[in-house]
């Protein structure tokens, strides 16, 4: 069951902000949005833990990245699965890399929080 309107826009604009380079060269913001047992299967194909994201996030060259195609899936009361596609533009004028996104969120206290990530690069979208 997809989620409703008013959860999907608010998934959809944190997963948006998680992709803010400003965000992500905020360890105490991304950390804010991560849960305690975060995981992460990344595009590179390494699997990382919620320290290892935001310390990695600090050294990230800053490019930018869109979101297409987000859809959302409620897996239980309070855990939703989204989905979608995000490409990212190099600024060395390189062809965008595109890749396939899922995460799991989690309400935690009264705030959705990310426990699963996982990043595929594919072809274009």
């Amino acid at each position: 069951m997809e989620a409703d309107d008013s959860l999907k826009k608010l998934l959809y604009n944190l997963e948006k902000l998680l992709l803010q380079p400003d965000l992500r060269k905020s360890a105490p913001d991304v950390a804010d949005l991560l849960a305690d047992e975060f995981i992460e299967f990344g595009s590179s194909g390494r699997i990382f833990d919620k320290q290892q994201i935001i310390e990695n996030l600090q050294n990230e060259t800053l490019t930018r990245r869109s979101i297409t195609k987000f859809n959302t899936s409620v897996l239980a009361a309070g855990v939703v699965l989204v989905t979608y596609c995000v490409v990212r533009y190099n600024t060395s004028g390189e062809q965008p890399v595109y890749s396939l996104r899922s995460s799991i969120w989690k309400l935690v206290n009264d705030q959705w929080k990310i426990v699963f990530h996982q990043g595929t690069l594919t072809r274009e979208s």
